[in-house]
């Protein structure tokens, strides 16, 4: 039995160096819709361990800023921290703690091209998937603050999708 009352994902949140500078990105060229801004947010008391027991920052972190965005049925989180501690080194997909966040359009060829205009930085592909994944496209390209991003396509289905339907 999995998580009781579980029924999707909420939110991505993310930590970005320029909260302008991704507002832009997620806006302008994702296409994302701004919903509203919280902070700051910070717990000053040098007795106060409220930041490390709750968020697992440093206890004199501070949130500077936290802004919502949505893209279709899901949202962004975004937050600017300044904290003591913070390491600005990303880590790769390799890395453990990795991650990329994959985005589904209905036309990948198109897709690219309105980041290539938007000079997002774009790696090689697209790759067509083999297997169970067999109809889906994939590219992965990078937003300005070095996260790994995903476009994938499958306007047929995958195979593994298609030969086992959802009852």
């Amino acid at each position: 039995m999995g998580l009781p009352g579980l029924r999707r994902l909420d939110h991505v949140g993310l930590t970005v160096p320029d909260l302008e500078q991704a507002h832009r990105f997620l806006v302008d060229v994702l296409g994302c819709d701004y919903l509203y801004s919280l902070g700051p947010f910070s717990h000053p008391d040098r007795d106060d361990d409220w930041m490390a027991t709750h968020l697992d920052v440093h206890p004199r972190a501070v949130m500077v800023e936290n802004r919502w965005f949505r893209l279709g049925e899901q949202h962004f989180e975004v937050f600017h921290y300044s904290s003591p501690d913070q390491q600005v080194v990303r880590p790769r997909n390799s890395d453990v703690g990795g991650h990329h966040i994959a985005l589904y359009v209905d036309d990948l060829d198109a897709a690219i091209d309105h980041l290539r205009e938007h000079d997002v930085e774009v790696f090689a592909g697209p790759t067509a998937s083999r297997g169970p994944a067999e109809g889906n496209r994939w590219i992965y390209f990078r937003a300005p603050w070095g996260l790994q991003m995903e476009l994938v396509s499958a306007p047929g289905g995958k195979k593994w999708d298609r030969e086992n339907p959802r009852s």
